[in-house]
C-alpha cells in the first residue's frame, strides 16, 4: 500500500505540472480561439532566459547573492516574455484577425520553430542549470502507518504547491475580473468584441503575456528538476493530451486532466510497465485521450458544440 501511495502522489505532482503547461494552451484558446502549438517552445524560451540571466546578471552587476540574482533573472525573463507577446500580436496575430483556425494554427507552428532557433542563437544550445533553492532531499510521510513510510520528493512537493497556487490564481482571474470576461468575449467573436469597444490588440497582448508567465513558471520548475535543454519543449508538449482530455476551453478541465494523466502515467508505468517492457508513459496519455474522444469529443469539461440549421 505504501508503494502504491508513493506512485500515486508522484503522479499527482507530475500531473500538476502538466496542468500548469496545459493552462497556457487553454488561456490562449479561450481568449483568441487559437490553438497555440508554440506553448512548448515558450516554456523552453522562458527557461533559457531565466537560466542565462541568472548567470549573466551577477557577472554584470558584480554581486554573489543567489536570491537577488534569481529575482532579477525572473523579472528579466518575464520582460522578455512580454516583449515576445507584443511581437506576436503586432506581426502575426494582428495580421490574421478572423482568419480560419488552420491558418492560425500554422502561424503558431511558425512561431514554434522561430522561437526554438532564436533561443538557440541568443542563449546557446548547452544544457543549463536553474537553481532556485528547491530542496532535493526526500521526505518520509506516514511512517507510523507504513513500514519505512511513504517517500516523497520535497522538490516535487514544492513544485506542485507553486503550480497549484498559480492555477487557482489564474482561475480566479478569468472568472472574477473584467479583463477575464473581456478575454472570453474576444474568444467568442472577434468582430463582436471589437464592436462593443474591447481593444483586440491589447487583449491579445495581455493573454499571451499571461501565457508567457505560465510558461516561465513551468520552465523554471522543469529546468530546476531536469536542467534546461532543448528537449524541454517536447516535454512540455506532453500537456497536449491534458488539454484535449479536459477540454480546450476549460480551466478546471486543464487541472483535472493534468492530475488524471499524471496519475495514470505513473501508476501504469509502475504496475503494468514491468509486464510489457515499460515505455507506457510515452503513449499512455494519447491512448487515454483517444478513448475519451470516442465518447466525448469536446473533452470531459469542454463546451458541447450544437450546430443549428
Amino acid at each position: 500500500m505504501g508503494f502504491f501511495l508513493e506512485a500515486l502522489i508522484g503522479g499527482l505532482m507530475t500531473g500538476m505540472l502538466y496542468s500548469l503547461v496545459a493552462l497556457g494552451f487553454v488561456l490562449i484558446f479561450k481568449a483568441s480561439g487559437v490553438f497555440n502549438f508554440a506553448q512548448g517552445a515558450m516554456v523552453l524560451f522562458a527557461a533559457l532566459a531565466m537560466a542565462r540571466f541568472s548567470e549573466w546578471i551577477p557577472e554584470l552587476l558584480g554581486f554573489d547573492s543567489k536570491l537577488l540574482a534569481n529575482l532579477l533573472a525572473f523579472a528579466g525573463a518575464m520582460a522578455v516574455m512580454i516583449a515576445v507577446a507584443w511581437v506576436i500580436e503586432r506581426f502575426v496575430l494582428g495580421k490574421l484577425v478572423n482568419q480560419e483556425g488552420i491558418t492560425l494554427l500554422m502561424a503558431t507552428l511558425g512561431i514554434t520553430y522561430f522561437m526554438d532557433g532564436f533561443g538557440q542563437t541568443i542563449f546557446g544550445s548547452d544544457i543549463y542549470k536553474i537553481d532556485i533553492g528547491l530542496p532535493k532531499d526526500p521526505l518520509f510521510l506516514l511512517e507510523s502507518v507504513f513500514q519505512g513510510g511513504v517517500l516523497v520528493n520535497k522538490e516535487d512537493l514544492y513544485a506542485a504547491v507553486i503550480a497549484a497556487a498559480l492555477v487557482i490564481a489564474l482561475t480566479l482571474f478569468f472568472q472574477t475580473t473584467g479583463t477575464g470576461r473581456a478575454l472570453r468575449a474576444v474568444a467568442d467573436d472577434h468582430q463582436a468584441a471589437q464592436s462593443i469597444g474591447i481593444p483586440l490588440s491589447r487583449v491579445w497582448v495581455i493573454v499571451w503575456s499571461v501565457a508567457g508567465f505560465v510558461a516561465l513558471v513551468a520552465g523554471v520548475i522543469w529546468g530546476s528538476k531536469l536542467g534546461v535543454q532543448f528537449s524541454l519543449s517536447v516535454l512540455a508538449l506532453k500537456a497536449l493530451p491534458v488539454v484535449i482530455l479536459g477540454g480546450l476551453t476549460s480551466v478546471p478541465g486543464a487541472i483535472v486532466g493534468g492530475l488524471l494523466l499524471g496519475m495514470g502515467e505513473k501508476l501504469s508505468e509502475v504496475f503494468i510497465g514491468p509486464m510489457i517492457g515499460g515505455g507506457i508513459e510515452i503513449w499512455f496519455g494519447y491512448v487515454l485521450v483517444l478513448f475519451v474522444l470516442l465518447v466525448r469529443p469536446q473533452g470531459l469539461f469542454g463546451e458541447k458544440i450544437i450546430d443549428r440549421v
